[in-house]
Order: C-alpha cells, then structure tokens, then sequence
C-alpha cells in the first residue's frame, strides 16, 4: 500500500490547468492498478477522465502524470488511459476540492432567530 499511496501523493501534484484543483481531488482518477515487474518494480496503470469530452488538456495532464509517477523509484512504466464511462460530475470531487471551488454551501449565522411561516 505504500507505493499506491505515494501514486496518490504524486496525483495530488497533477493539477488540472483550467481548473486550479488537483486531478485526485477533482475525483479524475478512476482507477490506480498495479502489476509488478521483475527487480522490484511496478508497472502503473491509471484510469482517468476529463471535467469534459472536448477537453484539450488531456495529453498535457496524461503526461504530468506519466512524468510525476514514473519519478517514484519502485515504477517501471505509467500507462494512462482516459474513459468517459462513467461522465464525470461534480459530486465526484472531494471536500476539499468542493470547498475550494465553494461548492460548500456558506454557513449561516449563528444565533439568527428561526422564522416560523405557515401556509394555509
């Protein structure tokens, strides 16, 4: 687990160009699957998808990734591979993220008096 945890770190890093959240957060990474390779190393494969269809940034943050993983010194290779099954969607993203792009609902205030209505 500790290799895939140290994926995730470096996914966190991966940041989405239109959109100032990284791609992990953003809920882009569908799927981290790991198959070792011989002297101690993995090989890396990576199922994303895109906030959109017609993104243009899709070879520009698979190569972010490829870059930033294949720098971990257990990987041997990164495939990335970009599915649109299912769509992305905002719930998708993490607190975090949500927070961030303030999807959070904005807390009320304090002590405000409850205002009763009825309708007849």
């Amino acid at each position: 687990m500790i290799l895939k945890d140290n994926i995730i770190g470096m996914l966190k890093q991966c940041v989405d160009p239109e959109i100032p959240v990284d791609l992990w957060n953003l809920g882009l990474i569908y799927d981290i699957n790991l198959q070792d390779f011989e002297n101690n190393k993995t090989d890396v494969f990576i199922t994303m998808s895109l906030t959109t269809p017609g993104c243009g940034m899709a070879e520009h943050m698979a190569n972010d990734i490829k870059e930033k993983i294949s720098s971990i010194e257990e990987v041997h290779t990164v495939e990335v591979n970009v599915t649109f099954d299912p769509p992305w969607n905002p719930e998708m993203m993490s607190d975090e993220a949500r927070k961030k792009l303030g999807f959070n609902p904005t807390p009320g205030i304090k002590n405000e008096p409850e205002i009763k209505t009825e309708w007849e």
